[in-house]
């Protein structure tokens, strides 16, 4: 027998002379295949009492003797086989030296290995073995997967899926991040991992997306409403049964990560491939001009001077509010109030639950066009040119004066304090709320600027983005800015940070407005601006020396496609929605500015669109509202064209 002294010497060693891959003492302790070693049993069974005898001993041998001892063993054993000796051996260790990595590092290193992969091989992964399944379906995996594509577009594969809630992905971010690094594995709270009664709660939409509203009246002069903006409320809906004693690791207490990504991920191929159904709400006696919904409630605004609430779930009608003399133009609900304006010069507030108005506000000389509200603000557009703005921390109201036609619609953003407007006479306008005063005009568009969406600070553009637009096949669909070098301008965030000049010069600390921004015509062109982009200051008419302010034509892209003018324009953080007097409905990826889908159905010009993560409501002058639902079964009963 060999010196123990000699073998413990060794052993002590070995650790530090080769890596985990190569260490004698873990190979010695290799874990045995159990079918091997049953057919290697089988097989020596056969032989006589001396010759197993004397294979025994020579495993015995082998099996003592240290590592340079064995090495010396297996040379003189390879010097005296023959070549189908050699080829059993080659393909015997094939399998043999190949090593379960995953199972061999910490888990922190396989999490970080596995965020590298796709969907499709992570669930490849996920079929290796028990082991790998645990680490492929753990929710530091998922987490990221779902950070790195609900909501967005990802930079590496281009995928994008729609909303999930924005909070839970948020608060539970931080305990991830403790997982992923070996650390928190007990630091259970339920402030950060809720506990719920059902096994898999439900993703719903506490308040929709923003929706638009517009209007058409053929043979008559037709303007188009805006979008009210609300605020989006997306949750996982819970139970609130909490025990003190309940572990983190409870599987059933909460929803996997990787179970919210199925379910988003479903939605986004349902709306890549266009399946749906559709669910087609009747009711109104004239044209539908306005619309807005939530998880719940569809509302909806009409030529026949009423509002009417529907059950979205049954698609029957909940209500109908009566009230205006005339036909309503625009709409925008939250959870307590309903505003309508209409061609009767009255802007109405309403109890949408119970149908009861509670005030009338006669703030024009002209009919209500659009209305939209944001945390204090309320502000409406009119046929006389003009926009009311409330504000409710001064409660006073006051005018903005500028546009020379009908003012179509009106975008308020609290947060900088801004508002943007677009009119019959061809232009969007930016006003500054603290001054009233307009501190920028977009000029461009040919026919009546009918709509006006602000894309949310999510939404990021870069160069590559626009020079897609020109590498398109199909050349007819966009267009990008006139010269490299003016798209180039409009991205300050790609030079240095010491060039980027804020956009309140004497107030660096007031939030900007938003980046980008669509607007719709009756030219049949969307474009694209960069709001924040440099303009040019008039000149100064010696007849007239008040100052106008700054102007900018040039647009990042323009979006073709529609073969009659646009009333209706929504849009999110992944795709862009129109409708138009073509009768269509158009969905567009506003990144590459190809139109992904057109949708036909209605008999009349597309009024009016409302857009959230699974679903896209259009309403039309056929009198007829249609709901297209993109996370129910695979089929499809819409009408493409």
């Amino acid at each position: 027998m060999w010196d123990d002294h000699n073998h413990d010497h060794l052993q002590d060693t070995s650790s530090t002379k080769f890596c985990y891959r190569h260490r004698p003492d873990l190979k010695c302790r290799r874990q045995a295949n159990e079918p091997s070693m049953e057919q290697l049993q089988n097989e020596l069974g056969t032989l006589s009492q001396s010759d197993q005898q004397a294979i025994s001993h020579v495993w015995s041998l082998f099996s003592a003797a240290p590592s340079k001892h064995r090495n010396l063993m297996l040379q003189g054993i390879l010097s005296q086989c023959c070549f189908p000796q050699l080829s059993y051996i080659s393909a015997s260790v094939r399998d043999l030296i190949k090593i379960d990595f995953l199972s061999a590092l910490p888990p922190e290193l396989g999490f970080r290995i596995l965020c590298f992969l796709d969907t499709t091989s992570l669930c490849k992964a996920a079929q290796v073995s028990r082991r790998w399944r645990s680490l492929a379906d753990d929710d530091v995996v998922w987490h990221r997967m779902c950070e790195q594509h609900i909501d967005r577009k990802c930079t590496k594969c281009g995928w994008g899926l729609p909303l999930l809630e924005r909070k839970r992905l948020r608060i539970e971010k931080r305990q991830i991040q403790l997982r992923a690094i070996s650390r928190g594995n007990n630091e259970w709270s339920p402030a950060v991992t809720p506990l719920v009664e059902a096994p898999v709660p439900v993703l719903s939409t506490a308040s929709a997306p923003p929706t638009n509203q517009a209007l058409a009246i053929v043979g008559e002069k037709r303007k188009l409403d805006d979008e009210p903006a609300l605020p989006q409320k997306k949750m996982c809906t819970q139970a609130s049964g909490k025990e003190e004693g309940d572990s983190y690791f409870q599987p059933q207490t909460r929803r996997p990560w990787k179970d919210v990504y199925k379910d988003r991920f479903k939605v986004g191929t349902n709306w890549k491939y266009g399946r749906c159904s559709t669910k087609i709400f009747r009711g109104h006696t004239n044209g539908v001009m306005c619309l807005q919904f939530d998880e719940n409630v569809l509302i909806t605004g009409s030529y026949d001077c009423t509002v009417k609430v529907w059950d979205i779930k049954t698609g029957t009608e909940l209500r109908t509010l009566e009230g205006h003399t005339s036909g309503i133009r625009t709409l925008q609900f939250d959870d307590q109030k309903l505003i309508t304006g209409s061609m009767d010069n009255t802007t109405k507030v309403w109890d949408w639950r119970t149908g009861e108005c509670l005030r009338t506000f006669r703030a024009h000389t002209g009919g209500v066009i659009c209305v939209n509200f944001d945390a204090g603000y309320i502000a409406s557009g009119s046929m006389d040119h003009t926009i009311r703005v409330f504000d409710g921390k001064s409660k006073g109201t006051f005018l903005l004066k500028g546009h020379t036609d009908w003012v179509n619609a009106v975008k308020l953003d609290s947060i900088s304090r801004t508002l943007i407007s677009a009119s019959d006479d061809c232009t969007v306008r930016l006003w500054d709320l603290d001054t009233r005063r307009c501190i920028k005009v977009f000029e461009g568009h040919v026919g009546q600027v009918q709509q006006v969406v602000a894309l949310p600070p999510e939404f990021e553009l870069d160069d590559a983005d626009l020079l897609s637009g020109e590498n398109e096949d199909d050349t007819s669909s966009t267009s990008s800015g006139p010269t490299p070098a003016h798209k180039h301008s409009h991205h300050p965030a790609t030079t240095s940070a010491d060039s980027i000049v804020p956009f309140w010069p004497d107030e660096p600390d007031r939030p900007a407005p938003p980046r980008y921004m669509l607007t719709g015509a009756l030219d049949s062109t969307i474009r694209l601006w960069d709001v924040h982009a440099p303009a040019v200051s008039p000149a100064v008419d010696a007849a007239n020396p008040v100052q106008k302010p700054p102007t900018t034509t040039a647009c990042l892209r323009t979006f073709f496609g529609h073969v009659e003018g646009i009333w209706a324009l929504a849009a999110d953080h992944l795709r862009m929605v129109s409708g138009s007097e073509d009768r269509t409905v158009k969905i567009w990826d506003p990144r590459s500015g190809k139109c992904e889908r057109t949708w036909t159905g209605h008999a009349g010009p597309v009024t009016c669109i409302g857009l959230s993560d699974s679903r896209l409501v259009s309403g039309s002058e056929d009198c007829e509202v249609r709901m297209l639902m993109f996370n129910t079964g695979e089929g499809s009963d819409c009408e493409e064209q």
